[in-house]
């Protein structure tokens, strides 16, 4: 239904890890890309069981079938043991292989065969403007969020609560991450609230009745299993005082909005703005991501708190504002940083006015849909 801008690779050239947050579609473009491909599902119970006892059965099925050249294997983090016979299929048999799942936490954690460089690294994110189309609706993906079946479902809402339910049984408690499944319940919604924001580890325990190391821990385990990001601070050269720490982004509004118990967002308040960040945010990781561009990605914020949202490579300056009349009062962040740093060279304002303009000091006004067409177009980076 959606066309994924994601391009796999041809599978007789590279294998390949394809991680991303859970229910983005992974499944669904590996079938859709590799019809004739030898599927293994570890989401199914029993195979499941039959690798995790005996993962040398991988090999042993593969010699068997001298006819397979390309093996996907769904959900991988499960089984991680079963890295070491994909390696050596790889190098003996010359076997391909897309090896997809949702957190590569438990294959670090059990120092699991990475294969040595001989896969390459793919995500997929939810979905991004270009992928649904000429029917994308903006404030239907800010209260929705980006996972294909949400976006569609006339009901969200059931759907996020069981997302966020089966997230906390398959992917925290089955996998053993946390010893206090309620309190990372609890943390969850507390972490919804630092969204787009820099945090403060120290006041969420206090809230959860942990330590802020626990905190840091629960932070790191939602970015492990795909959930979210940090943002670095823009740093180079300052020459006034600016802020340090990173800002956190959770990957799908949706489930922004139902840990926080948001309800519907509209244009016009505050949360409006917040998940019109995180979708700006959104539009630029996987931007980033699918065109290869390698960018720097950070923030810029000076202590006296003017800030400007998102600096790409250290030339490109964003400003997410969602507003329909952008004054003089949005543009300070953006005329302050280029008085610090000369080399940002394109200054965007992405906003809810209807029509782009360009200030006299060269900062771009871009509504978004045309902010959308100039990232399909690599324009902005």
């Amino acid at each position: 239904m959606f066309h994924r801008v994601l391009e796999l690779p041809d599978p007789s050239q590279q294998s390949y890890f394809l991680w991303g947050p859970r229910q983005t579609g992974k499944s669904t473009l590996l079938r859709e890309a590799y019809p004739k491909a030898h599927y293994l599902d570890l989401l199914r119970s029993d195979e499941y069981r039959k690798y995790l006892q005996e993962p040398f059965l991988l090999r042993q099925e593969l010699e068997a079938a001298p006819e397979v050249r390309f093996v996907v294997i769904d959900e991988v983090q499960k089984v991680p043991e079963l890295l070491d016979e994909v390696h050596w299929l790889i190098e003996n048999r010359g076997l391909g292989f897309a090896l997809c799942g949702s957190s590569a936490r438990k294959v670090r954690r059990s120092h699991a065969n990475l294969l040595g460089g001989r896969a390459v690294r793919y995500e997929l994110f939810g979905l991004v403007a270009a992928e649904v189309g000429s029917d994308w609706d903006l404030e239907r993906m800010l209260n929705h969020g980006y996972l294909p079946r949400h976006y569609l479902s006339e009901s969200p809402k059931e759907l996020l609560a069981a997302y966020v339910g089966d997230y906390l049984r398959e992917e925290i408690a089955a996998e053993g991450l946390v010893r206090n499944l309620p309190v990372y319940s609890d943390f969850l919604s507390m972490a919804a609230l630092a969204d787009t924001e820099l945090v403060s580890f120290a006041s969420i325990a206090r809230d959860c009745g942990v330590s802020s190391h626990t905190i840091k821990n629960y932070f790191q385990i939602l970015v492990d299993t795909l959930l979210a990001s940090w943002l670095p601070a823009y740093r180079k050269r300052p020459k006034r005082r600016v802020i340090a720490a990173p800002k956190f982004y959770f990957a799908d509004v949706g489930v922004v909005g139902f840990l926080g118990k948001r309800g519907r967002v509209t244009a016009g308040s505050e949360l409006f703005g917040k998940a019109f960040e995180n979708w700006v945010y959104h539009e630029i990781v996987a931007h980033n991501a699918y065109a290869k561009a390698y960018a720097d990605l950070a923030y810029w914020r000076l202590a006296s708190g003017l800030e400007v949202d998102f600096v790409i490579d250290g030339r490109v300056a964003v400003e997410a504002k969602a507003t329909r009349k952008v004054t003089a009062d949005h543009l300070r962040g953006l005329r302050e940083l280029v008085v610090d740093h000369p080399e940002i060279v394109h200054r965007y304002v992405v906003c809810l006015e209807s029509k782009p303009r360009v200030t006299p000091d060269g900062i771009r006004i871009v509504p978004p849909s045309t902010f959308v067409q100039q990232l399909i177009d690599s324009e902005i980076f």
